[in-house]
């Protein structure tokens, strides 16, 4: 064939998914694969795919539904199209995708891209499904970006180190569709690193299913905690800040505490899920610890960090629900104030134990869903309030939508939008917030002689924290 092949890769749901696109991609460019933004005109699309809710799958299913018209016009045209399905919908449903959408050509599950040339080679010929757990490392076989895509990616980066879970929470596939924990070793998560900071990354997020479970082998042949391998990431030249996701609170051991009492790279705002407030209902969902448990691993975190603030993760209407559980989980939000959180309605997922448990009334679920959600926005807004006239160091990632404008994230992921020059997009500068959007900070550059921020030990608890 002449001229590149065109691919457009699309990803629903979470950070790893992102993360799992761009390695497809990677994989590919060799193959003579070029990306491109938009489905139409592409050779080649995947839409990796996320199962955590129904709402999820369904969008799979109707995205599958676009690109069968976009495929037969390609067909129509001469012109071949191979659409495939990866990543936790593809693992859980396998066959069945083939079933209910004739137009895809490959499916396979997110510990297989690294087959992905001989997969689509095979897709030429025949529908593949390939959604079985390989032996081999995927990491071992998967091709590193250029130099010139990882900067285009921009300044900040997405690593692996930890994939699958072993904790089994009633209400999620994960521990299905993406195995049990592994970890990979230290010395290949500094390499990606290494290499990420060389090409101009200056923040790096570590992501794992569970990834404060992390438990990688060391250079020294024994297994790293997740605070012993967030020191050796501070170390790596030009990584000037680092954050982590997802956390289980019954891994959050004292390694990971002293990290955060210790690295000045490690960002001061820590996403980790409680899902309940009620101790009934953590106890249905097979969460293993209680709310007490959380607020205990909270206050740990908040005494080895002032300036610490927190998100969180909440279910509504899990099977079993009551009001006065449901109330639970609006008084822990406002006992920890997080700056930010995200909420669902429970959504039961096939195959899963408390699919089987007697289900809330959605209109209870949309009304809970509701008053928590408000609940969250008056925290989070609080929060934001509270920057006005704050100085914070800035990660300026890209250009904003006004001539001279450029936006980056604040220490707690908020967007930031200031006038500056293009020359600063990937530096870490002192912005002053001037004024509170509804969904982002603005604000000033401030004067070059501002003082840094403070050391660990000279941190005290700002009054918005919650502490």
């Amino acid at each position: 064939m002449s001229g590149p092949r065109r691919l457009h890769v699309k990803s629903f749901g979470c950070q790893m998914n992102v993360y799992d696109s761009h390695r497809m991609a990677d994989t590919l460019a060799p193959e003579g694969y070029v990306e491109t933004d938009a489905p139409e005109g592409a050779d080649v699309v995947i839409l990796n795919t996320c199962h955590i809710r129904e709402k999820a799958v369904e969008k799979v299913y109707s995205e599958l539904g676009r690109m069968r018209k976009l495929k037969e016009e390609a067909a129509q045209q001469g012109r071949r199209v191979v659409i495939a399905v990866a990543g936790c919908v593809a693992q859980a449903e396998g066959q069945e995708i083939l079933r209910r959408a004739p137009a895809v050509d490959l499916v396979f599950g997110p510990q297989n891209y690294h087959r992905l040339p001989d997969l689509l080679a095979r897709a030429g010929r025949e529908r593949v499904v390939d959604t079985e757990f390989p032996v081999e490392d995927k990491f071992d076989f998967l091709t590193a970006p250029s130099r010139d895509k990882t900067r285009s990616r921009g300044a900040s980066a997405f690593v692996t180190v930890q994939e699958g879970c072993d904790k089994f929470c009633t209400f999620c596939v994960v521990p299905y569709t993406r195995g049990a924990e592994v970890s990979r070793p230290v010395e290949k998560v500094v390499a990606e690193v290494t290499r990420l900071a060389a090409a101009g990354v200056r923040e790096v997020t570590l992501i794992g299913q569970n990834v404060n479970a992390y438990h990688g082998e060391g250079p020294d042949g024994r297994a790293w905690t997740l605070g012993r391998l967030l020191h050796r990431v501070a170390d790596v030249a030009g990584i000037a800040r680092i954050r982590y996701t997802t956390s289980h609170p019954r891994d959050v051991d004292d390694s990971l505490v002293a990290a955060h009492r210790d690295l000045a790279a490690l960002m001061p705002y820590l996403h980790l899920p409680l899902q309940s407030g009620s101790d009934r209902i953590l106890a249905a969902m097979n969460r293993r610890h209680t709310c007490a448990d959380y607020l205990r691993v909270v206050d740990r975190m908040r005494a080895a960090r002032g300036d610490l603030a927190l998100s969180s993760d909440f279910i509504v209407g899990f099977p079993g629900e009551s009001e006065e559980d449901f109330c639970a989980s609006l008084d822990v939000v406002d006992e920890v104030g997080f700056a930010g959180a995200f909420s669902f309605k429970y959504s039961p997922r096939p195959g899963t134990p408390a699919a089987g448990m007697d289900q809330v009334a959605e209109d209870v679920k949309a009304e809970r869903l509701q008053r928590l959600q408000a609940r969250i926005d008056c925290h989070q807004a609080a929060f934001n309030a509270a920057c006005l006239g704050r100085t914070f160091d800035v990660l300026l990632e890209r250009s904003g939508k006004r001539p001279g404008q450029l936006v980056g994230r604040s220490p707690y992921l908020q967007p930031v939008q200031v006038m500056a020059p293009a020359s600063l997009v990937g530096e870490v500068v002192a912005v002053t917030v001037t004024e509170i959007g509804s969904n982002s900070l603005f604000g000033a550059l401030a004067p070059a002689h501002m003082p840094a921020a403070p050391a660990a030990s000279e941190r005290s608890t700002p009054a918005f924290m919650g502490a």
